[in-house]
C-alpha cells in the first residue's frame, strides 16, 4: 500500500474553493432582485459548464501528480 501524500490534495484545494464560490454565487444571484437581467441569465448558464470545466482541469491535475509520484518510484 502506498503512503498517504497529503499535498496532492492540497494540490487541489484551489479548485475547491473555487467550485464553491461558483455554487455560492450562483444561489446569492438567483435572488429576485436579479431576475430581469439577461446578463444574469447567462452567467446562471454558463454556470455548470465553468464546474464541469473545473472538474476535468482536477482529474488533469490528479493524473499528472499520480504519474510524477509514479515516475520518482
Amino acid at each position: 500500500m502506498k503512503p498517504h501524500r497529503a499535498k496532492k490534495e492540497l494540490a487541489l484545494l484551489p479548485i475547491l474553493f473555487i467550485a464553491i464560490a461558483l455554487c455560492v454565487g450562483g444561489h446569492f444571484v438567483l435572488q429576485p432582485n436579479y431576475q430581469d437581467s439577461h446578463i444574469v441569465e447567462y452567467a446562471l448558464a454558463t454556470l455548470p459548464f465553468a464546474l464541469f470545466a473545473l472538474v476535468i482541469i482536477a482529474i488533469r491535475m490528479a493524473i499528472k501528480q499520480e504519474q510524477d509520484e509514479q515516475d520518482e518510484e
